[in-house]
């Protein structure tokens, strides 16, 4: 069963902690993964949290770490001492204790690895360090498991047991030749069914999809994702074999990526948390609600133009403004959001990217057709608009279908082409953008019409 986090259990968890009653909290521990457990912490004091680790074993106290967020990390870690981090530091993987560490101010890091006891995973951490972390080098772990081409089916399979006491999971095994250069992978069922006596050199695939340590941290969740792979080999320039970037640190790349694009399409112009000040919240979205507003009164004084002329002749227009405005607003967004996706994926690029423009604009088209005779339907035969105004209202409706989604999709690409996000071409930009030249087509057919016609 799911765990569920109440304001009750937390308050029952916060009594049996002020009592240092450790029976009572072991006992509502006992069952909870280390994810839950890290959820149910946070939403604790930090002397509180601190206090509960201290009960639980260090590998379990590890992988609690490991699951925390890292602002949320950086504040409880600091109710601990060096040597109480060094142990935790100690068991996590590699790629794992380097995050922590690089939250910790630098006379703190430096007390933690002089303190870690596992002296290997010390020398992994300082490898680490230097890598920024949105590339490859940042992500990767240095436990591995990796065997020498030379070697045979039976020396290879010792050498796993022997590597495989520091992997949590061996995903693949890394073939390298005597420079450490990378030169394929071996399955473990390759080695199980391979013949006794046989050499690595002749089981293994020396087809590898591999990342360089400079490689950003979005085309490695692409490659890992294209090519449906649980782990990815890095490389320095070299070819020599680093490390290797498992499926769990992508993900947190892509639901990273993905928070990012959402906050871009709906406006936040910087990344805020829940917990944030009132004015830190306010301040990340007021630039795009600042545009949006500009744009709002653009457009109302571009209506202005038309108050007594054609307003005042047929104020009936006036009706029909919202359908013109929130019509181009949603085609722009969709258009928009579906471009987004294709530009994400590298391949678009390349020879499909044209058929996929031309399958955009015959849907535009038909959208348009068939909104512009739905709404011809309803304001001529049940509405009784006059029949002037119901092809005022379908024509237009038509264009700004067309218009929106040529606006939608044109914006993010010249936006990718510039080096900016495209995810940003969505949501108050594109509505506001669609606002304007919506009401001008708008009003630009109503007095073509009216006047010579």
């Amino acid at each position: 069963m799911a765990f569920e986090l109440t304001k009750e259990y937390v308050e029952r968890l916060s009594q049996a902690v002020e009592l240092r009653d450790e029976s009572t909290i072991r006992l509502e521990l006992r069952d909870l993964f280390a994810a839950d457990i890290s959820v149910l912490l946070d939403e604790l004091e930090g002397p509180e949290a601190h206090y509960i680790l201290t009960l639980l074993d260090t590998e379990t106290g590890a992988e609690i770490l490991a699951e925390y967020d890292s602002d949320s990390r950086r504040e409880l870690l600091k109710y601990f001492d060096s040597a109480e981090i060094a142990r935790y530091v100690n068991i996590l993987d590699s790629d794992d204790a380097v995050d922590l560490l690089k939250e910790q101010p630098v006379r703190i890091r430096e007390e933690v690895i002089a303190l870690i006891e596992d002296r290997e995973q010390a020398r992994f951490i300082l490898d680490l360090l230097p890598y920024e972390p949105d590339t490859a080098g940042g992500l990767m772990q240095k436990e591995l498991v990796k065997i020498n081409v030379r070697q045979t089916v039976t020396e290879c399979v010792e050498e796993i047991r022997r590597q495989a006491e520091d992997v949590e999971k061996v995903y693949t095994v890394y073939v390298v030749d005597d420079d450490q250069i990378l030169l394929g992978i071996v399955s473990l069922k390759d080695i199980i069914l391979a013949k006794r006596g046989s050499k690595i050199e002749q089981i293994y695939d020396d087809d590898v999809i591999y990342a360089s340590t400079y490689d950003a941290a979005e085309d490695v969740a692409e490659l890992m994702s294209r090519y449906d792979l649980d782990a990815l080999p890095v490389v320095n320039v070299q070819k020599r074999l680093l490390g290797q970037i498992t499926i769990d640190d992508v993900v947190d790349v892509i639901t990273e990526q993905a928070q990012e694009d959402i906050a871009a399409i709906t406006g936040v112009s910087e990344e805020v948390e829940e917990d944030d000040s009132v004015w830190k919240i306010t301040r990340s979205r007021l630039p795009w609600l600042g545009i949006g507003m500009i744009g709002s009164l653009l457009a109302a004084k571009f209506l202005g133009i038309f108050e007594h002329d054609l307003l005042m002749m047929v104020p009936a227009l006036a009706l029909f403004i919202p359908i013109i405005g929130s019509t181009g607003g949603n085609v722009g967004i969709q258009s928009s959001s579906f471009m987004v996706q294709i530009l994400s994926d590298k391949s678009a690029l390349s020879g499909e990217f044209w058929p996929r423009m031309l399958k955009i604009l015959t849907v535009a088209v038909l959208k348009g057709v068939l909104i512009a005779a739905f709404v011809f339907l309803i304001t001529y035969l049940i509405l009784s608009h006059s029949l002037k105004l119901s092809m005022v209202v379908s024509i237009s409706l038509m264009a700004v279908v067309l218009l929106s989604s040529f606006t939608g999709t044109v914006t993010p690409i010249i936006l990718n082409r510039y080096g900016i996000n495209p995810s940003v071409a969505s949501g108050p930009f594109i509505t506001t953008a669609n606002d304007f030249l919506g009401y001008s087509v708008y009003f630009g057919i109503a007095y073509l019409l009216y006047h010579y016609w």
